[in-house]
């Protein structure tokens, strides 16, 4: 697993139902699931791993380039 610091999640709140799959398979512990939607605490720690979006059942997740 390559740490590659210029990927980050990026969550889709209208895709995303709140099954909190992503809390459990993120290393950095960064997702919570707040008012039934999947919420990064600090995107800054964000390692760019892709747990969250491979495990993410809604594909509500996706791990890309934030810097433009």
């Amino acid at each position: 697993m390559e740490n590659n610091n210029s990927l980050k999640a990026n969550i889709n709140s209208r895709l995303c139902k709140g099954c909190g799959i992503c809390v459990l398979f993120c290393p950095k512990k960064i997702i919570e699931v707040k008012q039934d939607k999947a919420f990064i605490n600090n995107i800054d720690d964000c390692i760019g791993c892709r747990q969250c979006e491979y495990h993410c059942p809604d594909f509500a997740i996706v791990v890309g380039d934030n810097n433009g």
